[in-house]
């Protein structure tokens, strides 16, 4: 003989009520996700002190949150060339889930500084911000 069941099923059906807790929609998620890599780019950018890039990047993420963005106020001693790598990897993040989301905006500006990293770290001039809406 089986035992009987003396515990309540953790598991819930699939009709049960949903608004027990709050969900937020993918377009809601991509832009929490969004706006986050293109604030920890902003970091960086301030850090490497590129003050135009660094505007159109705030411009972007306030657009997203609906408040202006938390600049970077601490120096985290890194070499010029690790904060390009570190904000190239950072604008390719952001050019990845701006494109899932159709935000032709934030891709460009994120494309823009990708190729603006890959010049730095290739030996280029000092980095050129470019007027992004």
């Amino acid at each position: 003989m089986y035992e009987p069941i003396r515990t309540k099923s953790v598991h819930r059906m699939a009709d049960d009520a949903r608004d027990t807790y709050p969900h937020r929609s993918r377009e809601e998620e991509l832009d929490i996700q969004l706006a986050g890599h293109l604030a920890a780019l902003l970091a960086v950018t301030d850090e490497l002190g590129d003050t135009e890039a660094g505007e159109l990047i705030a411009r972007q993420v306030a657009r997203l949150r609906g408040a202006p963005p938390a600049r970077h106020a601490a120096l985290s001693g890194a070499s010029a060339r690790e904060l390009h790598g570190k904000a190239h990897a950072l604008a390719g993040r952001a050019l990845v889930v701006a494109a899932s989301r159709a935000d032709t905006a934030a891709a460009i500006l994120a494309a823009e500084r990708m190729d603006a990293h890959t010049a730095a770290l290739a030996g280029g001039s000092t980095l050129a911000a470019t007027a992004a809406p």
